[in-house]
């Protein structure tokens, strides 16, 4: 599947999105060499928010990667979920969306 291909079709059935979802996910993601020196998130903000559970007292230091690879791929889920369900003429999605989108 090229990069050009989107991850969703307006009105597309949801079970229909998601095995082709993961599998694309999942490819992507034992393909592509991570990049530690610029991730896609902020690491220190990532660290931030590990940090603010009181029970957390150390960070190894290749846990913000992997979480930060665990919020794209959920972030991109959100996305491509909430564009299915909302209207195909939308131009920007709002929080009513959002939660439309829930399973």
């Amino acid at each position: 599947m090229s990069p050009t291909t989107p991850y969703a079709y307006s009105g597309e059935p949801l079970n229909d999105f998601l095995r082709p979802f993961w599998q694309r996910r999942v490819g992507a993601t034992e393909q592509e060499a991570p990049d530690y020196k610029h991730p896609p998130l902020p690491l220190a903000r990532i660290k931030k928010v590990m940090s603010s559970d009181p029970d957390v007292k150390m960070i190894a230091a290749d846990t913000p990667t992997l979480f930060c690879k665990a919020c794209e791929t959920f972030i991109s889920k959100i996305t491509a979920r909430v564009f299915i369900i909302s209207d195909s003429n939308k131009r920007i999605l709002s929080p009513a969306d959002i939660a439309k989108s829930k399973p």
